[in-house]
């Protein structure tokens, strides 16, 4: 009974996602020569509750890598 209990338990937690989060659709631009760029990537959670704070999350990660965002396009939820 023991070991069915755990494995129950153990199956749960699998089961469980690791983390909450999202994919982000997004167009991007880089200039001199100027490029144009419509990425997705995966953010947290905690910026997933609208297009503005899926901006203000992923823009900084783009400006790293010399994009600068244009829009967020769409949000789909993960999961």
């Amino acid at each position: 009974m023991t070991r069915i209990l755990a494995l129950i338990l153990a199956l749960t937690l699998i089961a469980l996602p690791a983390a909450a989060e999202c994919r982000v659709d997004y167009k991007a631009k880089r200039d001199n020569p100027l490029k144009l760029d419509f990425g997705t990537a995966t953010l947290p959670d905690s910026a997933c509750g609208s297009k503005g704070d899926a901006a203000a999350a992923l823009a900084p990660m783009l400006a790293q890598e010399g994009w600068t965002l244009l829009a967020i396009v769409s949000i789909v939820p993960k999961g």
